[in-house]
């Protein structure tokens, strides 16, 4: 069952649905609220697996909105997309304005390349890209997280490897070859990556040991 809720966030006097998952444990650290705007793909925000997964970030201690951007309609109908180019500006703004954005740190986790707006554009997740462009991907300043699949007509091989040169040209790091052994360890990012890179083996070995 999921454990969030629905709200709606009032853009322009209309009330915009929005799925609201907010963390329960007592013990995570509430000096910095970390707030995910969710913006999901053709199944909407309050798509059972859509429910688990932002139940599942507000687990880990975020407090997680899901934007309705289709209203509830399938994604087919032509006034689906037209809603959700209109309103998720102004419902980002308007989750701006409630929360506010002192001691509060923004992401997105982005299925529709929306990529919010400039104001919350501070760190970005993508699952699986669809229709996304090398242009969209260098004029965000935003630091990038691509979750991408072997068969994805959607996001074809050609398309994905520009997108990674770039993100590459962008320099977002000071990680280069060697980082999983040789990291300078007075260089977060450089440690950041060393360790990952070594909690990913060890996940992907436990993947094929049981």
């Amino acid at each position: 069952m999921p454990t969030g809720r629905r709200i709606d966030v009032d853009v322009g006097g209309v009330p915009v649905p929005t799925y609201l998952a907010t963390p329960s444990d007592p013990s995570l650290d509430r000096s910095v609220r970390n707030i995910i705007l969710y913006f999901p793909d053709v199944f909407g925000a309050f798509y059972p697996n859509s429910h688990l997964l932002q139940d599942y970030f507000a687990t880990q201690g975020f407090t997680v909105l899901g934007i309705d951007y289709f209203f509830g309609d399938p994604y087919a109908f032509h006034k689906s997309v037209h809603q959700a180019k209109t309103f998720t500006p102004g419902w980002v703004d308007a989750v701006r304005q409630r929360y506010g954005t002192d001691g509060v740190k923004y992401f997105a986790v982005d299925a529709s390349q929306m990529f919010g707006t400039d104001s919350v554009r501070t760190i970005v997740a993508v699952a699986h890209p669809t229709a996304l462009t090398v242009e969209s991907v260098l004029k965000s300043d935003a630091p990038i997280l691509f979750s991408c699949v072997e068969m994805n007509d959607a996001f074809k091989s050609d398309l994905r490897r520009s997108a990674e040169d770039a993100l590459s040209a962008k320099k977002a790091t000071s990680v280069s070859h060697g980082f999983a052994t040789r990291a300078d360890p007075s260089v977060e990012s450089q440690c950041w990556a060393k360790e990952e890179c070594a909690r990913s083996i060890v996940r992907w070995f436990k993947r094929f040991s049981a």
